[in-house]
């Protein structure tokens, strides 16, 4: 009887989570799939977030990026091809929980979601980093490249790097190379950095 009871509880506070998660941004995940059947799952998962199910809730979105290049053909043509820029993996827009980490990883071809250890039930997924997840969407089109011009003379922090924690002005703008120059304290003086666009984050009432 105290089993059942117990039983009750647990699926109760499931579905308490389930709806506090349904409140929450979704972020970008990367998941691992058998190399060749990424179309394949990104199909799986698209299906799931058109679905009128519970699941279609915490998906919503999947990619497998891929860029355009130009092959030359015997007669000298360009014949234009698409290829995978990250084979054996595709990018996931979702909520987790553990009801959506779980229909995740039992979708047929997938092997485990990156970042998480295989067979632990408490390593969860972690998201591709907002800047990160900006230029992979910028590459295939699917985002325009965002203008800084507003961040000149703000602070903003840096997060990658040999500097990552220094914070420091922003000074200049590189829209072709896609960096800017981070001028910070280095042993008490002013030492311009360069960084790319994808390794700081804006500082508000900075």
């Amino acid at each position: 009887m105290n089993k059942f009871i117990n039983k009750k509880k647990d699926d109760k506070d499931e579905i308490d989570l389930d709806k506090k998660a349904e409140q929450e941004e979704p972020k970008w995940y990367i998941i691992q799939t058998y190399s060749g059947y990424e179309n394949s799952v990104k199909k799986d998962l698209l299906k799931l977030t058109n679905s009128k199910t519970k699941i279609s809730k915490f998906i919503f979105d999947a990619i497998c990026p891929q860029k355009k290049y130009f092959k030359i053909k015997a007669d000298g043509t360009k014949q234009e091809k698409e290829k995978k820029m990250f084979s054996g993996y595709v990018f996931i827009k979702m909520i987790v929980t553990n009801y959506s980490w779980f229909v995740v990883r039992n979708i047929p071809k997938v092997t485990n979601f990156l970042g998480s250890i295989r067979g632990s039930s408490d390593s969860r997924p972690v998201p591709v980093s907002k800047n990160e997840m900006d230029h992979i969407l910028m590459e295939i089109g699917l985002e325009t490249q965002k203008k800084y011009d507003y961040l000149i003379n703000k602070k903003v922090e840096i997060i990658n790097g040999s500097f990552a924690g220094q914070k420091g002005k922003v000074t200049y703008l590189d829209y072709n190379q896609n960096k800017l120059i981070v001028e910070i304290d280095l042993f008490g003086r002013t030492t311009p950095i360069e960084i790319s666009f994808y390794d700081f984050k804006e500082l508000l009432n900075c």
